[in-house]
């Protein structure tokens, strides 16, 4: 393999690496948002973007590369199919098979660059909604007491009213009730803001599963694509020894 694949394929094992690490279910949204807000990470994060565009330009060029070369030793095989040395094939194949491999590792890679910049934006998505619900049901909780002292107070001075001052209970007693009004609202549009977290909770967490079964799926293809080329250098070596 030149050096330019094995690079490659070094890349293609880290971001598998970095998949695993993204999906494991026992570190948080909010842990991984504080390693995302790190100072080493912001220091890079004006040149992130363009590390990502370099690193995805390069694997499409590798990956059009690979097309071509499997494209060529292709056709070069359809049509000397009807004749040619053993060994000649036998290059030839060796070949296509290497261009093959290419293929895949290219392909990967560049499938898994985009997953795990999806990943990242997802888990940075995650943590503000989970900040966000928390302050929500935060505030529903101090409305929610507001409310009850509100009540208490009302009470309260129901009861040490004076026949004399009935008409200034009322009005004080009609402002309470307003701002009581307005905080069960509160607490009603925080109520619906927990409900939406969870909604977006939920959609989340099946976009985490989905991506995760995805991965398990190319995991398969890759040990799969692996056990073939095994077979196919040993069967390659069998041959030449003979």
């Amino acid at each position: 393999m030149s050096v330019q694949w094995t690079l490659v394929a070094c890349f293609l094992y880290a971001e598998i690496a970095l998949v695993v690490l993204l999906i494991l279910p026992f570190i948080s949204a909010k842990t991984w948002q504080k390693f995302f807000k790190s100072r080493f990470l912001r220091s890079i994060e004006s040149q992130a973007n363009l590390y990502f565009m370099v690193f995805i330009v390069i694997l499409v060029l590798l990956f059009i590369d690979s097309v071509r070369e499997m494209s060529k030793y292709t056709s070069d095989k359809i049509q000397d199919s009807g004749h040619g040395h053993l060994d000649a094939e036998m290059q030839h194949s060796m070949k296509l098979f290497r261009a093959q491999r290419n293929f895949y590792i290219a392909g990967f890679a560049l499938f898994l660059c985009l997953v795990v910049r999806r990943l990242v934006v997802l888990i940075g998505t995650q943590a503000q909604l989970e900040a966000q619900a928390e302050a929500s049901i935060k505030q529903a909780k101090g409305a929610s007491q507001h409310s009850r002292q509100l009540l208490e107070q009302l009470s309260t001075s129901q009861s040490r009213d004076n026949l004399n001052n009935e008409n200034e209970g009322n009005k004080k007693i009609e402002k309470q009730e307003n701002e009581l009004r307005k905080l069960r609202e509160d607490l009603a549009t925080a109520k619906e803001d927990a409900v939406k977290y969870r909604v977006n909770c939920d959609a989340m967490r099946k976009q985490a599963e989905s991506v995760s079964e995805e991965y398990d799926r190319l995991r398969v293809e890759h040990e799969r694509l692996q056990r073939d080329f095994e077979r196919q250098s040993n069967s390659g070596d069998h041959k030449k020894d003979k």
